[in-house]
C-alpha cells in the first residue's frame, strides 16, 4: 500500500450563534483527502479527515510541514508487521522533528491527517472504524448504539426564552433525551432565568440538563454560578474557567458536588494527565471532554485512554467533544460513556449519517467501511471535490 497524493482545502462551517467566549460567524476547518493506490470498483480508495468545530482551518500547518513529511516518507515506514497502513506509525512520521510542547493548531493540523488515515485503513481492510477500531484497539466487542446529548442553547441576537424552549422541544422531538444549553453570556440572573425555562421543556428533571460556560469563569464566578445551579441537580457543569487553570476546576469541584465536565480544549496526552493530577476531577461523577479529531487525532486519544485508565477512570467517564461521526465511531470502539451531537449546526462537517435515528438519545452505527462519510451526501461531495 503506498499514499499517491494528498490533498488539503478549507470549508465554512460558519453560524450567527455564540457561546459565552467567542461567535460563529467566521468560522471555518480544514479538510484533507489521502489518495492510495489501492483500487476499489475502479476508483482509488481515499481516507478523508477534517478537524472539529471551535478551532479554525490549520492549512499552513498542513501544508509546509504535516503533509509534506507523510508523503516523503518511506510507503514501508507506514506499515504495520502485516502489511496493512498503520496510523499510529504515519503519527511518528508526521510529528518527526516537531518539539515538545506547543499543543494548539499543531495539535488540530495532525489530528485532521490522522483522522483522514484512520479512514482509509478501516477503508482498504473494508470495514467500519468502529469495528475495525475495536479489533486492533478494544475488545472485539464494539458498542452497536452510543449516547448521545444534543448540544444547542447559544446565544443568538433576538433568541427569546420561547425561542430556547422550542429548540429545546425540537431536540426531543428528534429522539433526544439529554441537552445542553450555554450559559456565562449573560448575567447570573439572567441564565437562570434561562435554565428554568429549558428545566420547564424537561418536566423539571435537572439531570436532562448540561450547562456549558466554554472557559469563561474566574474562580469566584465558577463558584456563585456554581452555588445558584446546584440544586437542580444538572446532567453536568462544564469547562468552567480556562482548560488550563487547573487549581480553579480543582477548588470548583472540592465547593460543587454535581458532576463536572471538561478536556475539549486540552490537545495533548501531557495536558490530559495534568487534569487528572491537578484538576481535582473525580472518577466517580465527572467527565473527561478530550476531542480525538483536535488533539493530534485518534492515535494520541488512545494513550490518553491508556493514562486515564492507569489513574483508575472508567471509559464510560468520557464523552469527546466534537458531534461528529469520527468520534460517534470511536465512542462506540473504546466503549466511551457517549458523544456529542450538534443537530443541525456547523453544516457540512457535523452530525452523523443522512438519516441517522436517534431513539432515547441512542444512535447506532452505520456498516459502510471507513468513518462513513459516504453516507453524508453533502460533505461527501465537498471532499470528493479535493482530489477529483
Amino acid at each position: 500500500m503506498k499514499i499517491i497524493s494528498v490533498h488539503e482545502g478549507v470549508v465554512p462551517i460558519s453560524s450567527s450563534i455564540r457561546n459565552a467566549w467567542i461567535d460563529f460567524s467566521s468560522m471555518d476547518c480544514s479538510i484533507v483527502a489521502v489518495v492510495s493506490d489501492v483500487m476499489r470498483d475502479g476508483e482509488p480508495v481515499v481516507g478523508y479527515g477534517f478537524n472539529s468545530n471551535g478551532r479554525y482551518s490549520a492549512g499552513d500547518i498542513l501544508r509546509r510541514r504535516v503533509i509534506p513529511r507523510l508523503l516523503d516518507a518511506d510507503p514501508d515506514s507506514l506499515l504495520a508487521e502485516d502489511g496493512q497502513l498503520d496510523p499510529t506509525r504515519a503519527w511518528d512520521v508526521v510529528m518527526r522533528n516537531e518539539k515538545p510542547g506547543g499543543h494548539g493548531e499543531r495539535s488540530v493540523a495532525v489530528g485532521v491527517l490522522d483522522m483522514a488515515l484512520f479512514d482509509l485503513a478501516s477503508k482498504i481492510a473494508d470495514k467500519p472504524l468502529y469495528r475495525w477500531l475495536s479489533e486492533r484497539h478494544g475488545d472485539s466487542d464494539p458498542d452497536d448504539s452510543v449516547f448521545v446529548y444534543a448540544a444547542g442553547g447559544y446565544y443568538a441576537p433576538g433568541k427569546t426564552l420561547s425561542d430556547l424552549q422550542d429548540e429545546m422541544r425540537g431536540f426531543l422531538d428528534q429522539g433526544y433525551r439529554v441537552v445542553k444549553m450555554k450559559i456565562g453570556g449573560a448575567d447570573l440572573a439572567e441564565d437562570l432565568r434561562r435554565i428554568e425555562a429549558v428545566l420547564e421543556v424537561l418536566d423539571g428533571d435537572g439531570s436532562r440538563l448540561a450547562v456549558d460556560v466554554n472557559g469563561r469563569f474566574d474562580l469566584p464566578t465558577a463558584l456563585a454560578y456554581g452555588a445558584a445551579i446546584e440544586p437542580y441537580g444538572l446532567f453536568w457543569y462544564e469547562e468552567v474557567g480556562d482548560p488550563l487553570d487547573y487549581r480553579l476546576n480543582a477548588t470548583l469541584s472540592e465547593h460543587y458536588r454535581g458532576p463536572i465536565a471538561t478536556g475539549e480544549n486540552l490537545f495533548s496526552l501531557q495536558d490530559a494527565r495534568n487534569l487528572i493530577r491537578y484538576g481535582g476531577m473525580r472518577p466517580d461523577r465527572d467527565y473527561i471532554q478530550v476531542d480525538p479529531a483536535l488533539s493530534y487525532g485518534l492515535t494520541e486519544y488512545l494513550r490518553v485512554q491508556d493514562m486515564l485508565a492507569q489513574h483508575g477512570w472508567s471509559s464510560r467517564r468520557c464523552i469527546p467533544h466534537g458531534g461528529h461521526q469520527f468520534s460517534l465511531h470511536i465512542a462506540a470502539a473504546l466503549k466511551l460513556g457517549g458523544n456529542e451531537s450538534y443537530p443541525g449546526e456547523f453544516q457540512p462537517t457535523g452530525g452523523f449519517a443522512d438519516g441517522a435515528v436517534v431513539e432515547n438519545s441512542r444512535v447506532g452505527l452505520t456498516e459502510t467501511p471507513g468513518i462513513g462519510f459516504e453516507q453524508k451526501a453533502a460533505f461527501y461531495k465537498v471532499l470528493r471535490e479535493l482530489h477529483n
